[in-house]
């Protein structure tokens, strides 16, 4: 595991451990920017209308369609320390 992997990896621990909740658009990012950084593209077809939360998920992560793996981890690293302080 490279460095960049393993501070991701930190990092998504660290976003366990967060003193406090954050609002829905950056909970949103947080997921979207992991998801990017761990898998890449969106995949599979968005949820349906009724699955409210399924499918802001899926938006907030295709948004970042064609995002590179690596910029995802860090900018996911970036995020998570930047809540933490």
């Amino acid at each position: 595991m490279d460095d960049l992997e393993q501070r991701f990896q930190e990092a998504a621990a660290n976003s366990k451990k967060l003193s406090e909740r954050p609002d829905d658009d950056t909970l949103l990012k947080i997921y979207a920017l992991y998801k990017q950084g761990s898998e890449g593209d969106v995949t599979g077809e968005r949820p349906g209308f009724f699955d409210f939360v399924g499918a802001a998920k899926y938006d907030a992560w295709d948004a970042m369609r064609g995002k590179d793996k690596a910029a995802a981890m860090q900018e996911y690293i970036d995020l998570i320390e930047r809540l933490r302080t």
